[in-house]
């Protein structure tokens, strides 16, 4: 048996943990090889690769980032780029390829078990915990962890200079680190894309608080948030090569406005990849582990065209499909519940 892997999308903590279960597993228990795939796609189209053995992966699990590397974009991309994939199956004698990745991977992976016949399966990773189908996703806990030890120590420096610090963290379409790491860190407001904001709204939640006697004030920001129609001027998002908008100025606008409006200092803090990058946590190493042995297991039982997923503690499996063009939310109804209890 040989199996392909690689590593598409953003960087993510834990992303090696869940190559060197595959490599462990695959090569021990089976005698597989394992082809690991330089550069996401790239690789398998290019047929860029090595040969993965346990060796290879000791000592990865606590490393942040990917040994395998990581780009975004896929084979439909490019005029041959599926016929190349296709080329890399038959030249390497791939039995199945593992892909692990956010939406956009594993939509590809999908995409081509469908409609090509070729025998993928889905790993699904990212810090903003947005792929339908899985409770959780590996980094997406050691991200909230990173933002709510940024918060945490900001509420000092806050406090000391009796400032509004507006912080910024990743959530272009889901803002499920900007609720957790608000909820976890105490924040004043927490702005995420599912729920567009006024700052009219906000800019009382912060009087309200420093009139009451608490001198500082941090609200935290997903990087996708909207304002309410009509109630904010926000620069037109920047569009990347991949075709994803980046709102990153709405925090900037937001911090401006909210030191206008209230008169208190105001500063901003934006987070950035910082939130990517780094060891992940034990929770995302375990769980980036349990996905990567399910993964070979996929694999020996040819259940392509399926990804590993997480439901309630326990790992099962789900197909690729439902990721295709969808986004999975926060829950409002936490969201709702928490700002009505503990906002301000």
């Amino acid at each position: 048996m040989r199996l392909g892997v690689l590593t598409g999308g953003g960087d993510c903590p834990g992303l090696n943990a869940v190559i060197r279960s595959i490599v462990r597993k695959a090569e021990t228990q089976f005698g597989a090889e394992i082809i690991g795939f330089f550069d996401a796609w790239d690789g398998v189209m290019e047929q860029r690769y090595s040969l993965l053995k346990t060796n290879d992966v000791r000592g990865i699990a606590p490393k942040g980032g990917t040994i395998l590397g990581t780009r975004r974009g896929g084979p439909f991309d490019s005029n041959h780029g599926v016929a190349n994939v296709q080329q890399a199956f038959r030249d390497l004698g791939l039995d199945s390829l593992v892909v692990i990745g956010g939406n956009g991977s594993l939509t590809v992976a999908s995409r081509l078990h469908e409609e090509f016949g070729l025998p993928t399966i889905g790993v699904p990773k990212t810090i903003d915990n947005d792929v339908v189908g899985t409770d959780a996703t590996f980094g997406f806990q050691t991200a909230v962890q990173i933002a709510t030890d940024a918060i945490d120590r900001l509420h000092t420096t806050a406090e000391s200079h009796d400032r509004i610090m507006v912080v910024e963290v990743m959530g272009r379409d889901a803002g499920w680190i900007a609720l957790h790491a608000g909820i976890a860190g105490g924040a004043t407001a927490i702005v995420v894309p599912e729920a567009p904001f006024d700052i009219i709204e906000l800019t009382e939640i912060v009087k309200r608080r420093h009139v009451n006697g608490r001198y500082a004030s941090i609200v935290v920001v997903a990087e996708g948030a909207k304002p309410k129609p009509g109630t904010l001027e926000i620069p037109p998002p920047v569009i990347d090569k991949n075709g994803h908008a980046y709102n990153g100025d709405v925090s900037r606008v937001i911090a401006s406005e909210l030191e206008t409006r209230t008169g208190y200092e105001s500063r901003l803090v934006q987070l950035g990849h910082v939130q990517r990058g780094g060891t992940p946590t034990s929770y995302d190493r375990v769980l980036a582990t349990r996905f990567g042995l399910a993964a070979v297991d996929a694999c020996v039982n040819r259940e392509f065209g399926q990804m590993v997923v997480l439901r309630s503690g326990e790992i099962e499996r789900e197909s690729m499909k439902v990721t295709s063009g969808k986004t999975r939310t926060i829950n409002l109804d936490l969201y709702n519940d928490v700002v009505a209890s503990f906002i301000g």
